[in-house]
């Protein structure tokens, strides 16, 4: 069942925050998903929201920082507000575009990791799934929003009714090399 987009997208219950993001399905009948760096489950590429930005410049945003993909306002559909999870509700978007090299994506976004104290991505792979396989992959939470709130099917139908969006996918950043820890060894004095 797809959810009616909201008109007040930022008014939410008490104690409860919004992630924005977005569905992207190919006509293979595949889902797009984000490895979430040191976990074992995928996810959509979403996030929160800032008070500057409407939810779909969030999603926009949060899709470009964390696959590197750049994606038309125009051709998004507002799936609207979801229940998620105690204390976060989604506001989604979705759109139909072609099957591409997930190999492409990369992530901005970075966080410090606890253990290393490393700066890694929030996410570090990408794929194309087929919507049986969402339960194995994703989240139940996640898994219970784009099976049984969504129903994937019936919205690549409705989307099929739209042309493609095109997609432009930024170029990577040359990686950077972490700084050296290498000193010289002190110089003697004779």
């Amino acid at each position: 069942m797809l959810y009616a987009p909201a008109t007040a997208a930022r008014t939410l219950p008490f104690g409860k925050t919004l992630s924005c993001g977005v569905v992207l399905l190919n006509d293979q009948g595949e889902l797009l998903l984000c490895h979430v760096t040191g976990h074992d489950h995928w996810d959509l590429p979403k996030g929160g929201i800032t008070p500057d930005e409407s939810p779909l410049q969030a999603a926009l945003r949060e899709t470009r920082e964390e696959t590197g993909l750049c994606l038309e306002a125009a051709a998004m559909l507002d799936l609207g507000v979801l229940p998620y999870r105690e204390r976060k509700q989604l506001h989604l978007f979705a759109a139909r575009v072609p099957r591409f090299d997930s190999g492409l994506l990369w992530c901005e976004s970075r966080f410090d990791d606890a253990g290393s104290g490393a700066r890694l991505p929030e996410m570090d792979g990408y794929g194309w799934f087929r919507f049986q396989d969402i339960p194995v992959q994703c989240t139940r939470k996640l898994s219970a929003v784009l099976r049984d709130r969504l129903d994937l099917p019936a919205l690549l139908a409705r989307l099929r009714q739209h042309p493609l969006a095109r997609v432009h996918v930024l170029p990577a950043p040359p990686p950077q090399r972490a700084p050296s820890t290498w000193l010289p060894p002190p110089r003697l004095s004779a």
